[in-house]
């Protein structure tokens, strides 16, 4: 009777460890993680800024409202059109996301370029300086209206970025705007895939901040 007691707890001991092992099988796999991208540490993506000649007078103080963007690219996700089958959707990359939203990453690389030749100022820093100084400084506005991998054909994409600036003067009477510009720029994307699709457009953005540095910089000087 004891031996069969004991069989009997045996067999019960290996059925209870076989559906634990069961068990564990049967849990999900971790959630993957998406990978993140940026544009890069900004190191040899665009030209260096030419030193400014000696005596030449430094170039005004400009201040850089936060960006305006459309509201389908104001998330983190990576998107793709798909123009050869649908160019009015915009589908997003599973597994990827950029670290901030674009227009964040965009303004940063803005700033950052605008400042090797000026002082750039936010919007509070800007009001400050007005109220204490009584000078208001330009104002640069951007809006990001288009952000995406194009796609032309299965075997053929690019970065696709679309913003508009818009340079204002604040002036005794109200406010002045100096002039306005849209800026579309396409960069080839090495590959069919978000990887790819990030290289391109962080080119393109590159590619359109030089653009909009040129053209305040040459704005501001017929404005003089």
């Amino acid at each position: 009777m004891k031996k069969t007691t004991h069989s009997l707890a045996t067999l019960a001991g290996i059925i209870g460890f076989a559906l634990l092992v069961a068990g564990c099988g049967a849990l999900p796999d971790k959630p993957a993680r998406a990978t993140l991208y940026d544009f890069g540490p900004g190191l040899a993506t665009t030209a260096p800024a030419a030193a400014p000649a000696p005596g030449a007078a430094a170039l005004p103080t400009l201040a850089l409202a936060e960006f305006e963007s459309n509201s389908r690219i104001d998330g983190t996700q990576i998107l793709y059109r798909l123009g050869y089958a649908d160019a009015n959707e915009l589908r997003p990359y599973g597994q990827s996301r950029w670290s901030q939203p674009p227009a964040q990453l965009l303004r940063q690389r803005l700033r950052d370029t605008l400042a090797e030749r000026r002082t750039v100022l936010g919007p509070e820093e800007s009001a400050t300086i007005a109220r204490s100084k009584g000078e208001v400084p330009d104002t640069l506005r951007i809006s990001l209206d288009e952000f995406s991998h194009y796609f032309d054909s299965a075997s053929s994409s690019v970065g696709l970025v679309r913003l508009r600036a818009t340079l204002i003067r604040g002036m005794t009477g109200g406010d002045r705007v100096l002039g306005q510009k849209t800026f579309t720029v396409r960069r080839p994307a090495p590959s069919a895939d978000a990887p790819g699709g990030v290289k391109a457009l962080a080119a393109a953005s590159d590619a359109a901040v030089a653009e909009v540095v040129q053209w305040v910089g040459q704005l501001q000087q017929q404005r003089q």
